[in-house]
């Protein structure tokens, strides 16, 4: 089917980036994805190149008010090209809207020029080793302190994505107790810089998938964090965190999608040029009849996913509409990865084969940015049950 969703000016910009990951990106990746980390420098190329700060103001150095869909080319040239910028949807996806929408005029002179310019990169803390879904579990602390200057930030995260490569860490913690009829009370959303005294890294987590980027252990110790680092309002953090969620399910949602149009190209590809009994795989009709239920769904999908972003640019995405294309794109990309693996037979198992990339890749995307499970709970709570 034809999309409707890019206009000429979207296809000029996915001109530049194929031609960046060509030359950038893809001779190194698999260097990259070797070390678990993409280059700081990469974060630095890529400010040069614009793409760091889609939204910020031009007056901060950012491009101004864009649409989504820049991002959304880059996240189907990366799958298309079986390669990734590390955590850099993290940072421009699901942590600077964040700072867009909380930020106050000095925090924007203080953050933004750097985020636009690639010197600042930005990750986010909010999982803890015993709250994952359940964020009103939250342990972590910031206690204010007697003169009222700073905030004194304790206490632990885990799957932290991309926090080796930042500059600044939106921490999610604790500044009051959570009330007795509300749980979710007392959270608030701290800026901290990644180099503050007590902040440190524990372990650097071996993951099945995503090895381009670093996920690791925070802790922090008496981390003095100044008042004027507070995003948003003391005590409200919850409700932002859920505000901005939606974005973060749909960026999920692109990807899947994006994936999993990747490997039905990767696995016709290998179907036309596999010979097995002396005739290629690609002449079998289970061959064909596979890869024609992977393309029906991948376009029911991708008319599901464009919708979204649709609705994201025009500020009309429900947190309900977010869950739903998390919920069907992430399981619809691992129906399709899967198949398209086992297309390739014991050769698909094979990492120098991307396939095999993407189907570890996948399977987190049905638990970060919420499980599917969770993703029915707020689907079942729209329709009222």
């Amino acid at each position: 089917m034809k999309r409707t969703v890019f206009n000429e000016d979207h296809e000029a910009f996915r001109a530049v980036i194929r031609e960046f990951i060509a030359k950038e990106v893809s001779p190194h990746f698999e260097e990259w994805s070797a070390a678990n980390r993409v280059p700081r420098e990469l974060f630095h190329k890529l400010g040069e190149l614009g793409v760091m700060g889609f939204g910020i103001p031009e007056e901060y150095g950012g491009p101004g008010e864009t649409s989504f869909k820049y991002q959304v080319v880059m996240e189907e040239e990366c799958a298309r090209a079986a390669v990734a910028f590390g955590h850099y949807g993290v940072t421009t996806s699901i942590v600077l809207p964040y700072l867009l929408d909380l930020a106050n005029e000095e925090q924007k002179h203080r953050w933004f020029p750097g985020i636009a310019s690639g010197d600042t990169v930005l990750c986010i803390a909010m999982t803890e080793p015993g709250t994952g879904s359940d964020l009103a579990g939250i342990r972590t602390t910031a206690k204010l302190s007697e003169d009222g200057t700073h905030y004194v930030l304790n206490g632990a995260k885990t799957f932290i994505t991309g926090a080796l490569n930042s500059e600044l860490c939106v921490v999610a913690a604790r500044t009051s107790a959570p009330s007795a009829e509300d749980r979710r009370f007392g959270l608030t959303l701290l800026v901290v810089p990644t180099d503050s005294e007590g902040f440190a890294y524990g372990r650097k987590l071996d993951k099945i998938g995503l090895r381009h980027s670093d996920t690791s252990e925070l802790s922090f110790t008496d981390v003095k964090v100044p008042v004027e680092n507070v995003l948003g309002e003391v005590g409200k953090g919850f409700s932002y965190l859920g505000r901005n969620l939606a974005r973060e399910r749909l960026t999920i949602g692109v990807g899947a999608v994006a994936t999993a149009t990747a490997a039905i190209e990767f696995a016709k590809a290998y179907v036309t040029d596999r010979q097995v009994f002396g005739k290629p795989v690609a002449s079998f009709q289970n061959t064909k009849f596979v890869l024609a239920e992977c393309s029906a769904e991948v376009e029911a999908l991708q008319a599901m996913v464009d919708k979204g972003i649709e609705l994201d640019d025009r500020h009309e995405l429900s947190p309900a509409d977010a869950a739903k294309i998390k919920l069907f794109g992430t399981e619809v990309a691992a129906r399709v990865i899967d198949k398209c693996l086992q297309l390739h037979g014991g050769y698909g198992y094979m990492l120098e084969y991307p396939i095999a990339r993407l189907y570890a890749d996948t399977r987190v995307s049905r638990i970060y940015g919420g499980t599917s499970e969770v993703m029915k709970t707020i689907i079942a709570k729209d329709l009222g049950l």
